[in-house]
Parts: structure tokens; C-alpha cells; sequence
């Protein structure tokens, strides 16, 4: 949506609009853990990191660590053995 249609124009309905953030907020932060993994940190440093425990609850989380171009990066075990341990928490 243009700067000016949002400004001036109806917009979307609410819903679609918080929907639209969160999936763009979720890809952020996916990008994100898996740029900080490509950097050399471990998962686990990663996931208890502030910038991301501000931004994300476990259960998004859990989902972060479920999306394909995360598991690609850091690999389905350390994957699933990183969601046991967000559950656990």
C-alpha cells in the first residue's frame, strides 16, 4: 500500500493489515536467526538473545523454528531439539 493511500485512501481492514505485519514481523525475525546463525552463534544463544525475546513469545518462537528457510539453516535437528527446549521454558 502507497504512503499516500494510507494517508488519505480507506486501507485495509484491520485484521489484514495486523496479519500482514505479523507475517512481515515473522519473516524479519527468521531472516534474522538465521543471518546470527550464518554469523556463527550458536541456536541456542540466539533464541534466548533479548532483541529476539522482546519481540516474539514462545509460541512464535516454536513457529519461527518451524518455517523451511530457518530448518535449511541451522538444520532439522538442531531445529527440533531447539523447539523441545523453547516448550520446556
Amino acid at each position: 500500500m502507497s504512503f499516500f493511500r494510507r494517508i488519505f485512501g480507506k486501507g485495509d481492514e484491520p485484521e489484514e493489515e495486523a496479519r500482514r505485519g505479523s507475517i512481515s514481523k515473522e519473516e524479519s525475525l527468521a531472516a534474522y536467526i538465521v543471518r546470527e546463525h550464518r554469523m556463527g552463534r550458536s541456536l541456542e544463544e540466539i533464541l534466548d538473545d533479548p532483541y529476539l525475546k522482546n519481540r516474539c513469545s514462545d509460541e512464535q518462537r516454536l513457529r519461527l523454528l518451524e518455517r523451511p528457510e530457518v530448518i535449511r539453516a541451522i538444520g532439522e535437528d538442531t531445529a527440533a531439539a531447539a523447539r523441545e527446549r523453547v516448550q520446556r521454558t
